[in-house]
């Protein structure tokens, strides 16, 4: 099937996001565990999956309108140094994933597409679940500092 081109080429830009997604959440989560922040290593490592499906998904519904899907494209990918940098930076390209994914569900409205309304509001509501993730792991930070965050985010010696 036909898509409409301005639709394919925002389809593309969002698998472009999602594509970098994964690689920095996959950077960052290798880095908790070998941290020995295994429990913030397993969140981070099931957000990237989750971005892996989203990806899955757009590439999916490219092919279906007859075009090619990019994947060779990354955006500029930013690695925290600390866990307090990663979660602001994750926070904030969930952030704009959100306001990318309402701008888009706007366009296949305007264009008449409800299935790609209908996939982009399911991707829509996982990425507002990553926001609230991050916005969690914030205010556990604010409200118990850094130090005790990181002691819940280790595994408990075997016994």
């Amino acid at each position: 099937m036909k898509g409409n081109e301005k639709l394919i080429t925002v389809l593309n830009s969002l698998l472009a996001d999602e594509l970098t997604a994964i690689n920095q959440y996959m950077v960052h989560s290798e880095m908790c565990e070998n941290w020995g922040y295994n429990k913030l290593h397993l969140a981070i490592r099931k957000q990237a999956m989750d971005e892996m499906h989203h990806a899955e998904w757009l590439i999916e519904r490219i092919i279906f309108f007859d075009s090619a899907p990019t994947v060779s494209k990354l955006n500029s990918i930013k690695i925290g140094k600390t866990v307090s940098e990663m979660i602001r930076n994750d926070d904030q390209d969930e952030l704009d994933a959100v306001h990318s994914y309402n701008e888009a569900i706007k366009l296949a409205r305007e264009v008449d597409d409800q299935g790609t309304v209908d996939l982009l509001s399911k991707i829509l509501k996982m990425e507002e679940g990553h926001v609230d993730w991050a916005e969690i792991q914030r205010a556990q930070i604010d409200q118990m500092g850094m130090e005790n965050y990181l002691v819940n985010q280790t595994e408990s010696p075997a016994s």
